[in-house]
């Protein structure tokens, strides 16, 4: 096995951006309990989250991505009307950014909350209930609290290192982010499997020798694991009722247990550390050409939502679009959707048909069944039979997948789509509907769909090393 030594070097924070981050959290903290004593506003702030724990990876030069989240918590009593705690916490998580000179967006979880852009860092700075147990929880961030507090009760200071291993793993593979958009491991998912199997090499053989769809870890033994459904089932310790693996995509599980297997068999370092992919425009098209199928890209601005609003309705949309193009006999190899949260929505269509006959072969009633038998041959006069039912040959509605893609997003016919009503409007005012390899010969096409189309054609690329 590998010498994880010289990785942790390189994703463990050093001694100095340890006091640097430990010290801007002091700051705030400090800045938000002085000015809820000034105002005489019952709140406190706390520091919560991965860096409490200890377990946050980095900011440095070797990870690849966003960097480090600082969470820093505005606690009120159970006794806090929801609205003064909205408005009490935001005042002061204004007043604690302002006065560090620092920026800040209003965002919302199961209420609004201020994320800070501070020193190089984002702050997120999140009012909530003081609750000790479950039963007290009044929104979904208040278990914050709880789960910080029990990962540092219950995880070894050793193991510290193992989630470290394991966070940084799975970011690499493509497999770390509960969010949307990933449906993959959360970061209190890594420390609870490290709690529970203890240590990162002990998660990965778990995985490959033990998951498989509907695997159950309950580190409480509270007995509840059977309620849930969902791929993998972790009972959380601080809650008998809630699976913290329910974000986690049956895809990402599979794709980490590949993955994990893949290292095992061959521990390399590189797993650590982004993988250099090597692709054109050229390469890209000639990928697709020879594939024999059309592909098409469906362009559209986006919406003004979250991120977590928004990719649930592109990928609605596009499992949609699959439906209507499938029950229509246009018949799809593959498809998927990206989306740069900014401006532009996309969604990729394979299609192994393209185009169709005029004409389909329509069944119709037994020839014993007299009564639907006149009906039918008085619509259907050219009918035969064949065995013992009735069948013609009926026009098809449309001859061409292009004319049916086009006819589902126009006024009417998006009535038959699923889809978000805040997308919904953007594809009626304005969309764009491509072949991939006339769009592969253009020079303006984005450095970051020409990454997307190459990930759907490599789609285990990052689950293995050479």
């Amino acid at each position: 096995m590998i010498d994880f030594n010289p990785i942790l070097n390189d994703i463990e924070p050093s001694q100095e951006e340890v006091e640097k981050v430990r010290g801007l959290a002091d700051k705030l903290i400090n800045i938000i309990n002085k000015n809820a004593n000034k105002l005489n506003i019952k709140a406190e702030a706390v520091l919560l989250g991965s860096v409490a724990k200890n377990t946050w990876l980095s900011n440095g030069k070797s990870q690849e991505g966003k960097g480090l989240d600082i969470d820093i918590f505005i606690k009120f009593p159970l006794t806090t009307s929801l609205d003064d705690l909205k408005r009490y916490g935001l005042e002061l998580a204004h007043k604690c950014v302002e006065e560090v000179d620092g920026t800040y967006e209003e965002r919302y979880a199961s209420h609004p909350y201020l994320t800070g852009f501070i020193e190089g860092y984002e702050v997120d700075l999140v009012p909530c209930y003081d609750i000790t147990d479950s039963s007290e929880l009044k929104s979904a961030v208040d278990r914050t609290l709880l789960h910080t507090r029990f990962v540092v009760d219950n995880l070894e200071s050793k193991q510290a290192r193992d989630v470290r291993l394991l966070k940084r793993f799975m970011k690499m593979v493509g497999t770390y982010g509960s969010e949307f958009k990933v449906g993959g491991f959360s970061g209190y998912l890594c420390e609870l499997l490290v709690i529970h199997y203890g240590s990162f090499l002990k998660v990965l053989k778990g995985a490959v020798e033990d998951w498989k769809p509907g695997y159950k870890i309950d580190l409480m033994n509270y007995g509840t694991a059977g309620q849930f459904k969902d791929p993998l089932i972790v009972v959380d310790p601080t809650d008998q009722n809630r699976n913290v693996s329910a974000a986690l995509t049956l895809q990402k599980m599979a794709e980490f247990r590949v993955a994990a297997g893949n290292f095992l068999k061959n521990p390399k370092k590189s797993y650590f550390y982004p993988k250099t992919i090597d692709y054109n425009r050229e390469t890209l098209r000639k990928e697709f050409q020879e594939r024999k199928t059309h592909s098409v890209l469906l362009t559209f601005p986006i919406p003004n939502i979250s991120a977590d609003a928004l990719h649930p309705q592109i990928q609605k949309t596009e499992k949609s679009l699959v439906k209507i193009l499938e029950n229509n006999e246009f018949k799809v190899l593959g498809s998927d959707s990206w989306s740069d949260e900014d401006s532009t929505g996309v969604i990729l269509l394979e299609m192994n048909t393209w185009k169709l006959t005029p004409f389909r072969k329509y069944a119709g009633p037994l020839v014993w069944d007299d009564e639907n038998t006149q009906r039918f041959l008085e619509k259907h006069p050219l009918s035969w039979v064949e065995g013992e039912r009735w069948f013609t040959l009926a026009r098809r509605d449309y001859q061409e997948a292009e004319s049916l893609i086009k006819e589902t997003l126009t006024p009417q016919g998006i009535r038959n789509l699923r889809v978000g009503k805040h997308l919904k409007k953007k594809l009626l005012e304005n969309y764009d509907l491509v072949d991939v390899p006339d769009l592969l010969i253009r020079e303006d096409i984005n450095e970051d769909v020409l990454k997307f189309l190459y990930t759907y054609l490599h789609k285990n690329e990052l689950l293995t090393r050479d």
